[in-house]
């Protein structure tokens, strides 16, 4: 049985300088890195922290906040910050007093930080500048708005290390200076030093250049990319080592990794997805084909039977996209058990030949009151992973293999849909989970030797219920079913419910949020599922909803969203940290859904939906051996979508193309 303790946490985030709180008001937090090194610029305008800090992690080692190499056990963040004493005051990035950005005009990410107080001005700009050193530039200009001449001391460092240069400034002008910040992994550590001038180097440059490039014509959507492009190759090392929440858990999960090395397949770095699959089905795998989850390796009881289909499906995703079959044909023997270990004895239901077990996705257990039974999401992603394996097999020339994967995946597929008794739905749509005996399981109940804390929902007297759970919304994402059809209305209507449950401002909890065995809040990975259900569906004022409130939480400025959004009980709970998933999940929606780009076994399929709102979208993708180039424009009045490509047209379906593959660069357009 799992260790209720597994996920106790002593990091009190009252004990210490502010700066160790992840939390801090209207936070942002900018991530910067190239997997040598990790950065992070700390925004925080609410007067709870250092206005402007920076943090410099290592990213092969996963750590709370206070471990940062740049954080002060006493002071925090606060030498990092830039101080200037001129005209016998000193002077610094106030509350509320400075604004922070995305550089917009850059392809190298870099964060603009501007603030003003009195005879000065001050602009700073941190980016990466090198592809392979552990260095973090800062570039500060510095301008004098007083009417003369002016002496001016600027002060800076980390920790107790501290950096000086005394300038003369005549009156309007400027001077720009440089900090490099290194990373020493061998000494884990880092220093400060000024330097003489320096920029983002030509590989940086050319890296930022390869990357997909998509332009929604739409600052919410453009933001969102770019935002999520930019810092989810940056919180993953160069071995593919990534946080599931940085700061948070310390852990990692198959699941998580595998979303993050798709989107990053979308995003445009093949190289990196490639490193992060071969890792995950080098160590993540094990002989036997079961999966790694938060660090460990499970009993049959409590494994997540979902993630050998999470990795597959990614898997085959990233080999269409990439054209890569090099990595399937040497890592055959991992995929065959990571197919295979699903349909084991051990977890075949006799009566119905799905897939039962005493976890849940959310990774709820046998303390939590679970009980033996069917999941959903297990049926589903077992289902879609071995369509995907027998892709993958086909491809490589096994047929037999193919051939038994598909039939075993119709096999899971037909039982959990129709199925009379164990079948995943009723009246309200999907539903979460069965007992062994045909039974919705609908409520859950903690065992006595449970450990949670008594203001935990789940402790607390009263019904608590598993549906709905925006699980449920996977399978209308994923394409496993019609869309339309009245099973996905009956889910939809089901799950909104779950907005703005025991909070306002917006959201959707993963689940009831009586269930919750950890702190009740609004989840944005789980509300972007529903997002990406909605674009399927077709309710687009949703997904425009979905969006607006991701620009109001604390992040949002950023790009960088927290794991929820709630009062979380720390301890015994972990500070809440920032989750890569949101990035991955932000990138699939606007690249497979809303653009529509989804590669196919025997072609690349475009099947465009367009937000109410955007008329012009123009996109640039690394794929294969080429770049993938699309344009699709809003044509109001236009009777049918109408399609132009310098490829062979396979096939052609109201509001949707496929076309063959070619040996160099491909480029679609599309009047909607």
């Amino acid at each position: 049985m799992i260790d209720v303790k597994e996920h106790r946490y002593d990091d009190d985030p009252n004990l210490g300088p502010p700066d160790v709180r992840t939390e801090l008001k209207n936070v942002d937090y900018f991530f910067l890195g190239n997997g040598l090194i990790q950065a992070a610029v700390q925004a925080a305008p609410g007067g709870d922290g250092t206005p402007v800090g920076l943090l410099i992690m290592n990213p092969d080692k996963l750590r709370k906040k206070r471990d940062a190499l740049t954080m002060d056990p006493r002071s925090g963040l606060k030498r990092t910050a830039i101080t200037i004493a001129a005209g016998g005051e000193i002077h610094e990035a106030k509350p509320g007093s400075f604004r922070a950005r995305w550089s917009r005009s850059e392809q190298v990410p870099t964060v603009i930080v501007r603030w003003k107080s009195g005879p000065v001005s001050v602009e700073e700009r941190f980016l990466c500048p090198r592809r392979n050193e552990p260095v973090i530039l800062r570039m500060i200009t510095i301008r004098n708005r007083s009417g003369k001449s002016l002496a001016v001391g600027i002060t800076t460092g980390i920790r107790r290390s501290k950096l000086e240069k005394d300038l003369v400034l005549k009156r309007g002008a400027g001077r720009r200076l440089f900090i490099r910040y290194l990373l020493d992994p061998e000494q884990d550590s880092a220093r400060a030093e000024f330097v003489d001038e320096h920029s983002a180097g030509p590989d940086v440059r050319r890296y930022g250049k390869s990357l997909s490039r998509i332009s929604f014509g739409d600052s919410q959507l453009d933001h969102y990319f770019r935002a999520s492009k930019f810092q989810l190759p940056a919180a993953v090392s160069r071995l593919g080592r990534v946080d599931g929440g940085v700061w948070q858990y310390n852990r990692e999960w198959l699941r998580d990794q595998a979303m993050a090395a798709l989107a990053l397949t979308m995003a445009g770095d093949h190289g990196l997805a490639r490193t992060m699959f071969n890792r995950l089905l080098g160590q993540f795998v094990t002989g036997e084909g079961d999966t790694i989850d938060s660090s460990e390796k499970r009993h049959p009881d409590e494994v997540e039977l979902d993630q050998n289909g999470f990795l597959l499906y990614t898997l085959k995703d990233y080999v269409l996209w990439s054209g890569d079959l090099d990595i399937v044909r040497r890592n055959w023997d991992k995929i065959a058990v990571a197919a295979e270990f699903p349909l084991r004895a051990i977890f075949r239901h006799e009566p119905s030949g799905l897939l039962m077990n005493r976890r849940e996705f959310w990774e709820r257990h046998r303390a939590h009151g679970i009980e033996p039974g069917l999941e959903l999401v297990h049926q589903l992603y077992t289902s879609h992973g071995l369509q995907a394996a027998s892709v993958l097999a086909r491809m490589t020339g096994r047929n037999l293999e193919a051939d038994r994967w598909d039939r075993e995946a119709r096999r899971v597929k037909k039982a959990m849909l129709e199925d009379p008794v164990f079948r995943l739905a009723d009246e309200r749509g999907f539903i979460k989970r069965r007992g062994t005996d045909g039974n919705v399981q609908e409520k859950i109940e903690a065992l006595s030797g449970s450990g949670l804390p008594s203001e935990s929902p789940l402790a607390r007297p009263g019904d608590h219920f598993l549906n709905p759970d925006t699980s449920s919304a996977l399978p209308i994402a994923l394409g496993f079913v019609p869309p339309q059809s009245p099973l996905c209305r009956r889910t939809l209507a089901s799950l909104e419910t779950l907005w703005n449950q025991a909070w306002t401002g917006g959201g959707y909890g993963r689940y009831h949020a009586g269930s919750e065995p950890d702190s009740p809040g609004a989840w944005p990975f789980p509300t972007l599922f529903v997002a990406r259900a909605c674009v399927e569906f077709g309710d687009y004022d949703n997904v425009r909803r979905i969006l607006n409130w991701l620009g109001t939480v604390p992040g949002a400025g950023a790009g960088t969203w927290f794991e929820f959004y709630g009062k979380r009980q720390a301890p015994p709970f972990p500070q809440v940290g920032i989750v890569p998933w949101n990035w991955a999940e932000m990138i699939v929606l606007c690249v497979h859904h809303i653009l529509g780009i989804q590669p196919q076994e025997n072609g690349l399929r475009i099947r465009p939906k367009l937000l109410p709102g955007l008329k012009t979208i123009r996109a640039s993708f690394p794929f294969r051996k080429g770049r993938l180039t699309v344009d699709i424009q809003k044509k109001p009045g236009a009777r049918k979508a109408a399609f132009e490509t310098n490829a062979e047209v396979l096939a052609s379906h109201p509001g949707e193309i496929l076309t063959a593959y070619t040996d160099g660069g491909l480029w679609v357009k599309a009047v909607l």
